[in-house]
């Protein structure tokens, strides 16, 4: 792995387990055995550094929900066969909650930003707005076909991040007190999310 992307890895795991202020350059550093000057040659500053992670989560998270899309796809004018709907907001669940588990620093990072608010909650509004976009529309397209029933799609999106990372809060409270989440406790609260959204968008 080259040096810039270990910064990147390294600064990841702690600004989402500690927190942006708890942590320095210089703690960073130590964690992969280079200097505070290196991280510095590569990003500047703190803040640069804290953009750079941002950056890289939300183009990972965005590219792995983006994918998860691909189990159904929005209907564009003139088509005749609806998306099917609920089978792309489960993959887009179970995708969330795949890195809850296998990558909870991602999540805890976000939970971070949304702690420290502007300007560093813009820019993940702003990376993650054209996946919100294309949410919209996917929902917006089941909703037309009478697949799902009417609602408003950005306060159902707003609904479910808030639930995910109420789980991912909860799983990170879990840890503090040395008690590590199971599969069998995220997968109750991926049963838990998919039931209320189910019950929002079919009944």
């Amino acid at each position: 792995m080259e040096t810039r992307d270990r910064i990147l890895e390294a600064a990841l795991v702690s600004f989402g387990g500690r927190g942006y202020d708890a942590v320095s350059l210089d703690s960073i550093a130590g964690d992969i055995g280079i200097r505070k000057q290196t991280v510095l040659y590569y990003f500047g500053s703190k803040d640069a550094l804290m953009e750079a992670v941002i950056d890289r989560t939300v183009a990972d998270l965005a590219e792995a929900l983006l994918a998860a899309t691909e189990t159904g796809t929005p209907v564009a004018a003139g088509e005749a066969e609806p998306p099917d709907v609920w089978a792309g907001v489960e993959a887009i669940v179970r995708a969330v909650f795949r890195f809850a588990v296998r990558r909870p620093e991602m999540l805890g990072l976000l939970r971070e930003v949304t702690r420290l608010g502007t300007p560093w909650m813009d820019r993940v509004r702003a990376g993650f707005e054209p996946l919100v976009e294309r949410a919209c529309a996917y929902l917006e397209a089941g909703m037309n076909s009478g697949a799902i029933r009417r609602c408003d799609p950005r306060l159902l999106l707003v609904s479910t991040y808030s639930t995910v990372m109420g789980v991912a809060t909860e799983a990170e409270v879990l840890r503090t007190v040395g008690l590590e989440p199971t599969l069998r406790d995220t997968a109750i609260r991926r049963r838990e999310l998919l039931r209320f959204l189910r019950s929002a968008l079919i009944g």
